[in-house]
């Protein structure tokens, strides 16, 4: 596997990071910009025709990871040569089919094949139930196949997200990545961080990814009186407390976020399913807690890939737009919590999102998270 990356910025143009030469074919070149630069055409453009040989995968961010470090307002490109590992990209755009399960089994079965071995999607982070599309996929592709990913972000706005496979990036789209053969090996994590509070919800009256009530009450209302001023600042406000979301005494909980509010219906859409029944508790932040949850995220992707004896050779990092709010300043230390695991050594790059795609450490299948740091490590053997 060999690597190449740049990034660009308003003052500096395009810089290099890393500079191997890379062959045209069999690469993928990640682009993970700010929404209003990736909206000029002539950026985006120009990394077509400078990668006509490559396949480029454009998203829009809530903030850019590229090294140690955090960026706002760019464009972070990573381009990745496979030497051993062939691989295929299906594309969709849910604004044709229109729902996101019937969308995600249709990626899942282009993508199947006996020698596949994991699957990387980027999707819209606006209009797609994240929870639906990790369902399609687990239940259309084998046991032994995982899934990893994200969700694209509009930084704390939630006005539109954009996704490109070859093409100019807008919303409703979504890109998979299959990889196939016994030479990629791939390690995950996913930890949020998160501390609990108040009483525990029932969840009275939802549709799939839309609340409507806790308790019999209006869950909208509920999260107005914990956020005082901040409540007119809705919905990015929310990310300060998500909700922890349990659907029986045995699961894992998962933690859910908002994308948008209804005053009208009084209702709040999420970018997973709340299921009714479920039992609902506030989250708060802990910035330490936060800080190890990426630290522990990385210790359980670089488990994962050492059990194939390998070490990594690139790290793309999913991180939340809620975790970056709260840590603000210190949002480079969760970067550097994860690098103090994998090594400076390891190529990373990555972005913070909607929604990260990720199983639990020690499982197969994939679960939609919000508020995590989630981390996919690849090698070649």
């Amino acid at each position: 596997m060999k690597i190449q990356q740049k990034i660009w910025s308003e003052n500096n143009g395009w810089e290099e990071l890393k500079g191997e030469t890379l062959p045209g074919k069999n690469t993928i070149v990640l682009a993970f910009g700010n929404r209003f630069v990736l909206e000029r055409e002539e950026l985006t453009k120009e990394i077509l025709s400078s990668y006509s040989e490559a396949d480029v995968i454009f998203n829009s961010t809530s903030g850019e990871i590229q090294g140690s470090s955090v960026y706002d307002d760019t464009i972070a490109l990573t381009a990745i040569h496979f030497e051993k590992t062939p691989y295929k990209i299906a594309k969709a755009d849910i604004t044709e089919i229109g729902k996101t399960y019937e969308t995600g089994v249709s990626l899942a079965q282009q993508l199947n094949s006996d020698d596949l071995k994991h699957v990387f999607i980027i999707s819209d982070g606006g209009m797609v139930n994240g929870t639906e599309l990790a369902k399609a996929f687990n239940e259309n592709l084998p046991d032994n196949v995982t899934t990893t990913g994200g969700l694209a972000g509009d930084g704390a706005r939630f006005e539109k997200t954009m996704v490109g496979y070859n093409e100019i990036p807008s919303p409703g789209k979504i890109v998979a990545v299959g990889l196939y053969g016994d030479s990629i090996q791939v390690g995950y994590g996913s930890v949020g961080g998160w501390d609990t509070f108040g009483a525990r919800r029932k969840v009275t009256k939802s549709s799939s990814n839309v609340l409507y009530e806790l308790d019999g009450k209006s869950a909208l209302e509920l999260y107005k009186t914990y956020l005082g001023d901040k409540a007119k600042e809705l919905p990015g406000s929310a990310l300060l407390f998500p909700l922890s979301i349990t659907t029986d005494e045995e699961s894992k909980p998962v933690v859910r976020t908002i994308l948008s509010i209804d005053e009208e219906t009084q209702s709040m859409t999420f970018a997973g399913d709340i299921p009714e029944g479920a039992t609902a508790q506030l989250m708060k932040a802990n910035f330490d807690k936060l800080i190890d949850g990426a630290y522990e995220a990385a210790e359980s992707g670089k488990a994962t890939i050492n059990k194939q004896g390998k070490e990594p050779d690139i790290a793309i990092l999913v991180s939340c737009v809620g975790r970056k709010l709260v840590l603000d300043q210190r949002v480079d230390e969760e970067v550097e919590s994860v690098l103090e695991i994998i090594g400076d050594n390891v190529p990373t790059t990555g972005f913070y999102s909607y929604g990260e795609l990720s199983p639990f450490a020690g499982f197969s299948s994939c679960r939609l998270h919000n508020q995590t740091m989630t981390i996919t490590l690849l090698g070649e053997n």
